[in-house]
């Protein structure tokens, strides 16, 4: 029997709420993530109210529950989700830091290690990739996006779908990706979650919209709605978002799931009357499948009986529920990935390497002025700080099935990585956010016995992440004593600082010669950082995020658009701060490695592109370092004069090349007129004659500029 036959039978007999039952998404107890949970679980999956089950996993777990559904009067099998974002068993690093890899081959592996553990845990669905763009790192959920901005994240996005959902939904070691948050969800404003969102269509279009399409055009299954309004809207019962923009427009052909609870909570924004209005509102925009608040299960039978919702609009939602799951498999074997079939034997050989490999690529070197790293594996070093030696924390936020014992640390990294063959003291200094004068004391003692300093300051896993918003992004007052303390030791010393967003780290940037943005590595982060610290290999990373100076220039973005009275430091009446530069203290694309390569030509195929060609925009680089140099080359490009404001530089293009002592190369970037299309007056793609100007090099700030005409 076809799936079209198979399941319009099957909805042709089932009742109003059956159907309602199979939009229904509840919470098991495995993992808490959100304020409500779900009473009587398992009888309202026997009895059919249930379609679907988040935070339970494990084979023996979804399996009990699986059986319960299929005792049912329809025998329609469960479809199980998790929050699988950076990693299952084995956790790699959060994403904005595996952003910063530039490495979309090796996201793509990355995702699909993470989906093979959630299938053989018994998983379905994940609720990911997360590619909300932001500009402020006050939000805590920065950790889970791929920074700020668009072109980049539309790559990782597509990335990440085709890692999880692979070539064949059915494959046993597949999952259905989940794109959430839609939409804006990463602009609240002050940085504070589940705030109001308030935009022109054109800064949606232009820059927030990118990486949710492309995630639906890589084929994304489902789609998860945001918490925030839009122009005054709830997403959650938003229909311009959802039919009109997502369906009719993007032509998606999945499924929509509201976030946890979201549809009661359109009372709270003050646009629904009762949980029966929500639900309405919620199914009428085009939301599918209710995730925990049961307002679909309560009232979506009256609704219909009322007339106020049509029968033939819970069929369409129900009928992409259970395509889904016919396409998963579940039909033919509900059992296929709660039966052990999948046999991972954790921690995984192969997933550590891999987390490892991630982990190295996402490590951001941010200033060695005096050459200090590489360090060589000899004399005593000390590792100080309340993050030196601890592996929950290098974990970060949302690990799944991760368990903190299968981290390495800091501490445990370095010392695997010396053998014991040399000494290494370890002093914690100071709490996370408390003083602590006898830690503080064992800590310069530390340092007073070493011959290197390695300082492991930064955030918690707690102080990042949903809920976790900061008005405050510096190191904590306790971590910036101790590190004026061991600085006045005078010896050698490396800042490692690990976070889950940006910091303002212009007071340390100012003290130390030597800062290594680790962010939160995953599992084998500790090993990662090693690898990096004695120069087994060379850092690679480069910020998808820029770094505030201070807090107060945030939200910021290096897509800055030009203003009237552009900055100029000598004139009064120009954009600026009195007392801060506008820029950010590392920028967009910015990261060190051992060595540098020289940018020595720039030149491009003509200085006029006509319509319809390819332009080809070159550039010389060397390596006269006494060792091979691998740097990621970005291509900017501006619209000079445009009938709409453009921004003063967008990427279009990167390469990493590694190339070796007194090598040169010559590297291009073909460009073809598409690529300078934008939305016009009428927000309908334009190209538009007139000059350009590209840019090439290390990072959005340091770049050799070339301009043509396109005619």
């Amino acid at each position: 029997m076809s799936k079209e036959t198979f399941l319009r039978e099957l909805l042709e007999r089932m009742s109003i709420r059956e159907k309602a039952g199979q939009l229904n998404l509840l919470t098991g107890t495995m993992d808490a993530t959100g304020m409500k949970h779900s009473d009587d679980l398992a009888e309202k999956i026997r009895s059919g109210d249930c379609g679907a089950v988040l935070n339970v996993y494990t084979p023996e777990a979804t399996r009990a529950l699986q059986q319960l559904a299929l005792s049912g009067p329809r025998r329609i099998p469960l479809l199980f989700g998790y929050d699988v974002i950076h990693g299952h068993r084995t956790i790699f690093p959060i994403p904005l830091a595996m952003a910063c890899s530039w490495n979309m081959e090796l996201l793509e592996r990355c995702a699909r290690a993470a989906a093979t553990e959630a299938a053989a845990d018994g998983l379905h669905w994940v609720f990911s990739p997360m590619v909300d763009i932001s500009h402020d790192p006050r939000w805590g959920r920065v950790a889970e996006g791929a920074g700020e901005d668009p072109w980049l994240g539309a790559k990782i996005a597509a990335a990440m779908v085709r890692g999880y959902q692979g070539d064949d939904l059915g494959h046993p070691t597949s999952v259905v990706a989940c794109v959430k948050h839609f939409a804006l969800y990463g602009a609240p404003m002050g940085g504070r979650d589940y705030h109001t969102v308030d935009m022109s269509r054109r800064a949606m279009e232009d820059t927030y919209f990118p990486p949710y399409r492309a995630a639906v055009d890589a084929g994304a299954r489902t789609v998860m709605t945001s918490f925030n309004d839009i122009d005054g809207i709830p997403a959650s019962g938003n229909r311009w978002l959802l039919k009109e923009l997502l369906r009719d427009r993007w032509k998606f052909q999945g499924w929509i799931v509201t976030d946890y609870t979201a549809v009661t909570e359109m009372k709270n924004h003050g646009t629904a009357a009762s949980d029966g209005d929500a639900a309405r509102q919620s199914l009428d925009a085009g939301v599918d499948m209710d995730m925990v608040s049961e307002a679909f299960l309560n009232h979506l039978p009256e609704l219909v009986e009322s007339g106020a919702v049509s029968e033939s609009q819970l069929d369409a939602a129900v009928m992409r529920v259970l395509e889904t799951k016919w396409d998963l498999g579940l039909f033919s074997d509900a059992y296929a990935r709660c039966g052990g079939e999948i046999q991972i034997h954790h921690p995984a050989p192969e997933h550590r390497r891999l987390a490892r490999e991630a982990a190295r690529e996402s490590i951001v070197l941010l200033k060695n002025d005096r050459g200090v790293l590489p360090l060589a594996k000899h004399g005593t070093l000390a590792i100080i700080g309340p993050l030196a030696d601890s592996s929950r924390d290098m974990l970060g936020s949302w690990i799944a099935a991760g368990n903190e014992t299968d981290a390495v640390s800091v501490y445990q990294g370095i010392r695997q990585a010396l053998g014991g063959h040399e000494k290494v003291i370890h002093a914690k200094g100071c709490e996370m956010e408390t003083e602590d004068d006898g830690l503080l004391a064992e800590a310069v003692r530390a340092a007073s016995h070493a011959d290197h300093v390695i300082l492991v300051v930064g955030e918690s896993w707690q102080m990042s992440g949903e809920a976790a918003s900061r008005s405050n992004i510096r190191l904590a007052k306790c971590q910036r004593r101790l590190a004026k303390r061991i600085l006045k030791t005078g010896k050698p010393c490396v800042l490692v600082t690990m976070s889950g967003r940006p910091l303002e780290l212009s007071s340390e940037d100012a003290k130390f010669h030597t800062i290594l943005h680790a962010w939160q590595l995953g599992t084998e982060g500790g090993n990662a950082l090693a690898d990096i610290i004695f120069g087994d290999a060379a850092p690679v990373g480069k910020l998808t995020m820029g770094f505030p100076r201070s807090v107060g220039q945030l939200p910021m973005t290096y897509r800055e658009k030009p203003t009237g009275r552009p900055f100029d430091a000598e004139i009064q009446y120009s954009s600026k701060y009195l007392d801060v530069g506008n820029d950010a203290l590392y920028p967009f694309g910015h990261g060190l490695t051992y060595g540098e390569m020289e940018i020595r030509d720039l030149s491009l195929s003509s200085p006029v592109m006509k319509t319809g060609e390819t332009l080809t925009i070159s550039v010389e680089v060397g390596n006269s370092q006494g060792h091979p140099v691998t740097e990621t080359f970005q291509l900017y490009l501006r619209d000079l004069v445009a009938s709409v404001t453009r921004p003063l530089k967008e990427l279009r293009g990167y390469q990493r090349v590694t190339l070796a002592p007194g090598e040169t190369r010559t590297i291009s970037f073909p460009i073809r007129d598409t690529e300078l299309a934008f939305l016009g007056r009428d927000l309908k793609p334009v190209v538009e004659p007139g000059e350009f100007e590209v840019m090439v090099g290390t990072c959005s700030t340091k770049v050799s500029r070339a301009r043509f005409n396109l005619i």
